[in-house]
């Protein structure tokens, strides 16, 4: 699919990072005018299961499963081949080149995002990992350039380096970007986010879906937010 081609209610992926499904479903209905892609992350399956799965998709809506597998890769392809049939649109794999192919192998017609870096992360994490001074920018390339030989469909990276990837790497893989913030595209700590862009800017640096969780769950007029968002993708799209 064409960039351009995506529909603005599924360009903002909401995150619903809530401890019970009630609450997540009451969001989901009170959003579903304007957003129809939906996260379910670790916190909200461990609650739910796939009947919050079940849930979102029955009402004709898109689900990113971010569990983020990381184990052997013999373990994490038995627990893909569990998404099949499941009306999953992306779930996301953390881990080197054997476990993203041990996923790729049991896909099915899901779409594998490899997770690069977490946003959470800064400089002084990549430190701390690997005991020497490692650029996220190079390795989230590193990590985007092997997921897209092994045949994973995009990966999940900050805006920050969206445009890179892209450049680099061009329209054959597709881009989900966490860390979406109304504030300045610039590194600094907002909550327990490090790498962090704007809507618009993400979407002008080349990424084609956003993962966009407190800024609208926390916000007095979530409907404005979505909104002030999506003509802010919609902006980027037409320069």
């Amino acid at each position: 699919m064409d960039r351009k081609e995506i529909p603005l209610n599924e360009r903002i992926i909401l995150a619903l990072d809530f401890e019970s499904p009630k609450l997540a479903m009451k969001w989901v209905r009170r959003v579903e005018s304007h957003i129809t892609f939906f996260k379910v992350g670790l916190q909200l399956f461990m609650s739910g299961w796939f009947h919050i799965v079940d849930s979102i998709t029955s009402r004709g809506h898109k689900v990113m499963l971010d569990l983020k597998f990381f184990d052997i890769p013999e373990t994490v392809g038995l627990a893909v081949r569990q998404l099949r049939d499941r009306g999953v649109t992306f779930a996301t794999v953390h881990g080197n080149d054997p476990i993203l192919e041990a996923a790729v192998r049991e896909k099915g017609d899901l779409s594998i995002l490899a997770i690069t870096a977490l946003t959470s992360f800064g400089e002084e994490d990549m430190r701390e990992m690997f005991g020497a001074h490692v650029s996220i920018e190079d390795l989230v390339l590193s990590r985007a350039r092997r997921a897209l030989s092994i045949g994973c469909s995009g990966v999940v990276c900050s805006g920050l380096e969206a445009g890179r990837l892209r450049s680099e790497l061009g329209d054959n893989l597709l881009i989900v970007t966490p860390g979406i913030r109304p504030g300045a595209n610039r590194e600094v700590q907002v909550d327990d986010q490090k790498r962090i862009v704007t809507a618009g800017d993400a979407i002008a640096g080349g990424a084609d879906y956003l993962v966009v969780g407190r800024p609208i769950t926390t916000a007095a007029e979530p409907i404005a937010v979505i909104e002030a968002m999506q003509s802010q993708v919609a902006a980027s799209l037409r320069a």
